[in-house]
């Protein structure tokens, strides 16, 4: 059985049942309501059970992974070292790219306004395939558009230029305990941000903290309902999840969600995904190995949606 967390986080009525729902904004005053209080609780660890089943995928893969899953209309939970520590790597753009629409973004002037940058800082920025495109290097980029690489294409020097319009790192920190999130903090740019060395507890969130930060983004009340739409929308759209959530849960579930992928074999995967009845589970996958130069372990990832959709679904 999976024991429901006291804390839970609930919905007010059906979520969208069609990706159309929501980019029209139909279903999107769908709001939460959050408690924070004590730790995550856990699921039952009997034989066989989600957290078995979990150390077993863990062991499968010689990582350490973190699991936070609930199903925003009945409260069930599953955790899993959903305290702990994780190296946060690219999902921290969702953040960024929230804080621009509610800290800047003004009658969408500020969306509208065009940045212009170097080859040189696309090139120090690490993985930017659409900021890096000769045609945007000459003639730059609207804040809209930076959004929209930094969360569909997971573009960093767009993140970088959406940070240094919010004021650098401390920004999305400041952002974070504003929802009442008083774990996740980012202190660094792309690309130092991924060295994720095990030590370290800069740009780290845990999957409790971050999973219950998109659900606030995506289904409560943190932004504006025309920013919450916007947002999801870039979410719904995301390219770079084929072999990490989209892989694992069922074709016709909803997925809006962000991925990571840090050193030390580093891959993340944080979202909403809406069953075909609409019902909205909150999912957030964290995973580290011990190695610095593992290769990204995307079918870790795949194989523990396909789990919590089993188990949730």
């Amino acid at each position: 059985m999976i024991t429901a967390e006291g804390n839970t986080l609930h919905s007010n009525g059906p979520g969208p049942s069609r990706r159309t729902a929501l980019t029209l904004g139909v279903g999107t005053a769908l709001t939460a309501a959050l408690a924070l209080g004590g730790g995550t609780a856990q699921a039952s660890a009997e034989p066989g059970g989600i957290v078995s089943r979990l150390r077993r995928l863990e062991r499968q893969h010689t990582a350490r992974l973190g699991v936070f899953a609930r199903d925003m209309r009945t409260g069930r939970t599953v955790a899993y070292r959903a305290n702990e520590r994780f190296p946060m790597a690219s999902v921290f753009k969702t953040l960024a790219a929230a804080a621009v629409l509610r800290d800047l973004d003004h009658d969408g002037e500020c969306l509208a306004r065009r940045v212009h940058y170097s080859k040189a800082y696309v090139d120090r920025s690490g993985f930017s395939p659409v900021t890096g495109l000769a045609e945007n290097v000459s003639g730059g980029m609207t804040v809209a558009e930076l959004c929209d690489a930094t969360l569909r294409f997971s573009d960093n020097a767009a993140a970088n230029l959406l940070l240094q319009l919010l004021g650098g790192p401390a920004a999305v920190t400041r952002f974070c305990r504003s929802i009442g999130d008083s774990v996740t903090r980012l202190d660094r740019w792309e690309p130092e941000l991924n060295s994720a060395e095990p030590w370290r507890v800069t740009d780290t969130t845990t999957p409790h903290a971050i999973g219950l930060d998109y659900a606030r983004l995506v289904l409560g009340d943190a932004l504006e309902p025309h920013d919450r739409e916007r947002l999801t929308d870039w979410l719904l759209r995301n390219t770079t999840s084929t072999e990490k959530f989209r892989r694992g849960l069922p074709a016709e579930w909803l997925l809006a969600d962000k991925t990571g992928s840090p050193r030390y074999g580093g891959a993340n995967d944080v979202g909403i995904t809406w069953r075909p009845d609409g019902t909205p589970i909150v999912l957030a996958v964290l995973s580290t190995q011990p190695e610095e130069d593992a290769p990204t372990d995307n079918p870790l990832v795949a194989r523990t949606a396909a789990l919590l959709a089993e188990e949730l679904g």
